[in-house]
């Protein structure tokens, strides 16, 4: 009878153990699956777009051709009758002198009133353009040849680019050009040629570039030329921040989900790029593929994510 008893409780203390056991592992395995972390993250899909790599290169305005106004005669300046700075017209008059000859007769005028010789010499352009500059004033005496004035010719003005040679093998595709101006306004270009030598200290190759509109632009004026180093009409573009790297910068990946909680890592190379874009050369993306946007620093290899709209 003892021996019943004893049998009977080892069996219902096992059982006990048992089932303790069981619960155990239950709750365990229970809070495994409550506990899973899952990354929040935003999606996005590529873009398929043209896009292009570009440079951008000083410009320098400057007047290739500039006319000297010179004196016809010897005498006094009488009158001055234009600015440093002011646009002139073809044949517009100028200066005024009165000769030698008129200031030697007025003398004697002076005792004679018969005599009348004013002896006035008008000296005119010849081109339209800029004064840039005024060598002689009013009363100034001056001699025959004498150089009284400088004129840019306005439709004379072009921008002289500065070319790194190891550039230089894309300007034949780059034969019209966009120049942006300090202030931002844009105007249109051709480069017509190159310069035969290079500048010393630089080393760059010097083109000649014709704007199609000048309006009034002044020399010395430094603007930017962008040309273009290659272009993809339908390249594939993801915002900047979807593609990671390592510290080299040599490695690039994505996120891309497999699943709506899953996302792994996937090795891309990369095209163009500004701050705000890349160009993905490959693997090739689908349209419909979902690219983690936001929430993908650190991530591992396979990771379980959450995704939030």
């Amino acid at each position: 009878m003892i021996n019943r008893i004893r049998t009977y409780f080892f069996f219902l203390l096992g059982s006990a153990i048992a089932m303790t056991f069981s619960s155990c592992r239950h709750v365990a395995q229970s809070t495994e699956e409550t506990t899973e972390v899952k990354t929040p993250v935003t999606v996005v899909q590529a873009e398929y777009k043209p896009v292009s790599s570009t440079v951008t290169l000083p410009a320098v305005a400057t007047f290739m051709n500039k006319n000297i106004i010179r004196a016809t005669t010897a005498g006094n300046i009488e009158k001055v009758l234009i600015a440093a700075g002011e646009f002139i017209s073809n044949g517009q008059l100028l200066f005024t002198i009165r000769t030698r000859e008129a200031m030697a007769l007025d003398k004697k005028a002076m005792a004679d009133s018969s005599l009348s010789f004013k002896g006035l010499i008008n000296i005119i352009s010849h081109k339209e353009g800029v004064i840039n500059s005024i060598s002689y004033q009013k009363g100034d005496f001056v001699q025959e040849g004498d150089e009284m004035a400088s004129v840019s010719e306005q439709n004379s003005l072009v921008f002289i680019m500065d070319v790194p040679f190891e550039l230089d093998r894309y300007i034949e595709k780059n034969r019209n050009c966009r120049i942006i101006l300090p202030d931002n306004r844009q105007i249109n270009g051709t480069i017509e040629r190159k310069l035969p030598e290079m500048d010393m200290q630089s080393q760059t190759m010097r083109y000649v570039i014709r704007p199609f509109s000048t309006d009034g632009l002044p020399g010395n004026l430094i603007a930017n030329v962008t040309l273009v180093k290659s272009s993809n009409e339908k390249a594939t573009v993801l915002p900047k921040p979807a593609v990671l790297g390592d510290e080299t910068q040599t490695l690039f990946w994505v996120m891309k989900l497999i699943n709506d909680s899953t996302a792994v890592r996937t090795v891309v190379s990369k095209g163009f790029e500004n701050n705000e874009e890349v160009e993905i050369t490959s693997p090739v993306f689908l349209s419909s593929d979902r690219i983690v946007l936001t929430g993908s620093y650190g991530l591992p290899d396979t990771a379980r994510v959450t995704i939030i709209k």
